[in-house]
């Protein structure tokens, strides 16, 4: 029987990497989007086009009644989530703290902060043994921005991927027992669409291979997380970035 996967933001980026590879090794996958319909169903396309079911389900990760209308679809649609990979994020306002607005402040933890709890609190509430749940997989998309800072640009996004990570330590031990491994990975600069072309050229001297990463490689970890392969791995962060501490 095949697993299935829960994929935040997996209409874009390396949410959608992430879809593509899991149909690869098996999995079908519930593709999660906020608000690109058309490039979610693009998704599903390569996922049925690899033999594997998919759909596609809307939803704010920072709303609660979506969150867990996103779970209850999959659930009727796939069956019972085996794998949930928190991917949804927003980068928010470029520039210094002491130009941020509050509603910026709140709008992208909602989103990076919010979201990557409530999705992990509704995955415990069926994967857990302790719930009647089977276990299962929870891979949160981190980023290297947590331990660089950002100055200057981005701190407040760097702030939520040190939150992100936080969960990710604790959380997987609260749950280790009970028959979840949950994980994260850490991107180096990717090549997406969250970057600009700029970004890329700026970061270049600070990547001893030289380039940029692809959305698949990061995608790569993520699934090997998932997987039976990596069945005694759990609080791990893998950093994929090219050789960038």
């Amino acid at each position: 029987m095949a697993k299935i996967a829960l994929v935040t933001g997996g209409s874009r980026g390396i949410g959608a990497a992430t879809c593509r590879l899991l149909a690869r090794d098996g999995w079908d996958v519930a593709v999660n989007y906020r608000s690109d319909a058309p490039a979610a169903e693009a998704v599903v396309a390569e996922v049925t086009a690899a033999g594997r079911k998919a759909i596609a389900v809307q939803g704010d990760v920072g709303n609660e009644a979506d969150v867990i209308r996103l779970f209850e679809t999959t659930e009727r649609a796939l069956g019972p989530v085996d794998g949930l990979v928190n991917s949804a994020g927003v980068i928010g306002p470029k520039g210094r703290v002491d130009a941020l607005t509050a509603d910026a402040i709140e709008a992208l933890l909602r989103t990076n902060v919010i979201g990557s709890i409530l999705t992990c609190r509704e995955a415990v509430k069926r994967m857990s043994t302790k719930h009647g749940g089977k276990g299962g997989a929870i891979v949160n998309v981190s980023s290297g921005s947590a331990y660089i800072g950002n100055p200057g640009t981005g701190v407040l996004y760097a702030i939520s991927k040190g939150a992100v990570n936080s969960l990710h330590i604790g959380l997987s031990q609260e749950v280790g027992g009970e028959g979840i491994r949950v994980n994260a990975v850490s991107p180096g600069m990717t090549a997406t669409d969250m970057v600009t072309e700029e970004a890329i050229r700026k970061a270049m001297p600070n990547i001893p291979m030289g380039r940029a990463g692809e959305p698949e490689e990061i995608a790569e970890a993520i699934v090997w997380l998932l997987g039976d392969k990596a069945s005694y791995v759990a609080g791990a962060n893998i950093r994929v970035a090219g050789g960038r501490p």
